[in-house]
């Protein structure tokens, strides 16, 4: 591949976590097979950490449509602003390719990628299809999705969409080449306690309820990482200590795949990135959806792994500290309980997502690796996927 036909495909995503990891994780993918890159997304995104100087980082205006009438229509003055601007840039760039991610922060950047008529793909991380991308999916060459199943997918879209998983960071797929830890009726297990990116209260303020009423017995073979909110930290740390456990409690965990590894079981949310992470390394999990997620959809991604015996689900209400104590002693008296689901997590988890990803994006690409300046008719959604 020459300087003449090096593909340049642009990234638009930003928002949480859960909206920037998969696109990082295709972006170093895409760097392997020689693409360029550049990222266009809001003023929230910071740059990919892990192509330092390779991605070309730009930012667009982007808002919400919710809130009071006044906020929407702040919301849709922001939006207008951000088109015009990701059109100006999409223009000087000319693209190859434009990849969405979901969140509303990509709204703007494929918007104007179709009305440059450039080829556009999005993916979607969750089991229930996002506002943004039920927005852009009609007019989207192709649609990627993260499970076989995604609720809010129109019929008539279904034709150009493909599963291909939801990107992991390397480090986390590389776990599942080992065998899940050994676990005998006397040995630690190993918790791992995740709230996402910004912790959860709910965690904090369950788990060392639920610890204290085990049976001594059980309660002292528990080694405990537990990622909480910064002003939990104190308090939690504390309760552990005073029950003689080895633990580690910070806000967050800067050696995350290697907790993941030693992890018998995790405790968390159920965003696209914890269960695409726990299935790509193949570790059971207790799930605790986030109630108030936009379309319920962590509740749709907690049961898609339950259904599969990877995960047992609680919803908020239900997860109480006896209920929790009393699975955790559970699965220290029967750790063929733990093993069975980690092979079925295993089962369901794509590790491989990234390439899959790639492979997709790949496809669409023009044969000469450049895009033509907006002119003649739109490609259909058939012809794109082709």
């Amino acid at each position: 591949m020459n300087a003449l036909t090096t593909p340049l495909v642009a990234l638009a995503t930003g928002g949480t976590g859960g909206h920037v990891f998969p696109a990082e994780a295709l972006a170093l993918e895409l760097v392997t097979r020689g693409c360029k890159l550049a990222l266009v997304t809001d003023y929230r995104c910071a740059p990919f950490g892990a192509l330092p100087g390779e991605v070309a980082t730009h930012t667009v205006s982007a808002g919400r449509l919710s809130g009071g009438i006044a906020e929407k229509l702040g919301g849709m003055a922001r939006i207008i602003r951000g088109i015009v601007e990701a059109w100006r840039l999409l223009r000087e760039l000319n693209p190859s390719l434009v990849i969405g991610f979901g969140s509303y922060a990509s709204v703007p950047t494929m918007l104007a990628a179709r009305w440059l008529r450039l080829p556009t793909l999005i993916h979607e991380q969750n089991a229930v299809l996002g506002r943004a991308n039920r927005l852009l999916a009609p007019m989207a060459g192709a649609i990627a999705t993260s499970f076989e199943e995604v609720a809010r997918l129109h019929r008539r879209d279904i034709a150009k969409t493909m599963r291909t998983g939801n990107p992991v960071r390397q480090t986390i797929s590389e776990i599942r080449s080992f065998s899940y830890p050994s676990l005998g009726k006397d040995e630690a297990l190993n918790l791992l306690v995740t709230g996402g990116s910004q912790g959860a209260a709910v965690f904090g303020c369950v788990l060392p309820n639920a610890i204290a009423i085990m049976p001594e017995v059980l309660r002292a073979r528990l080694r405990i990482s537990h990622q909480c909110r910064s002003e939990d930290v104190k308090r939690v740390r504390g309760v552990y200590a005073a029950l003689g456990l080895d633990s580690a409690v910070k806000p967050f965990f800067n050696d995350m795949p290697r907790r993941l590894h030693r992890a018998h079981l995790v405790i968390g949310r159920a965003g696209a990135s914890t269960v695409a992470e726990t299935t790509a390394a193949g570790r059971p999990a207790i799930l605790v959806p986030y109630p108030f997620a936009m379309d319920n959809h962590q509740s749709a991604n907690a049961r898609i792994i339950e259904a599969s015996g990877g995960a047992w689900v609680f919803d908020e209400c239900d997860f109480t500290a006896s209920a929790l104590a009393g699975m955790l002693c559970s699965f220290l008296e029967n750790p063929e309980k733990l093993q069975k689901a980690a092979a079925a997590a295993r089962r369901l988890g794509i590790p491989d997502a990234a390439s899959r990803l790639a492979d997709a994006a790949w496809a669409l690409l023009p044969p000469n690796g450049k895009s033509q300046k907006s002119c003649g008719t739109a490609p259909s959604p058939r012809e794109e996927v082709a």
